[in-house]
């Protein structure tokens, strides 16, 4: 079986959540440091080796200054 971060829905994830940050002018490093984590945790997670919970991703969200109602909007635009 196939895991849940291997999934279309996931890449499109990933690859939003990167893009923010990088939007945001932050790197892994200074990301983990806002959120209070090792540079791992965000590493892992843009690599699909770990899944993040709505909530993570709305402290992501926050850490990089966007509105998480806005991001999943535009990912569910994306998913759909």
């Amino acid at each position: 079986m196939r895991r849940s971060i291997w999934t279309d829905e996931y890449q499109k994830l990933r690859k939003a959540l990167k893009n923010m940050r990088v939007e945001a002018h932050l790197n892994q490093k200074d990301l983990a440091i806002l959120l209070d984590k090792p540079r791992t945790f965000v590493t892992k997670y843009e690599n699909a080796d770990r899944n993040l919970d709505l909530l993570e991703v709305i402290k992501v969200c926050k850490a990089c200054n966007k509105d998480p109602l806005a991001f999943l909007k535009q990912l569910l635009q994306e998913i759909n």
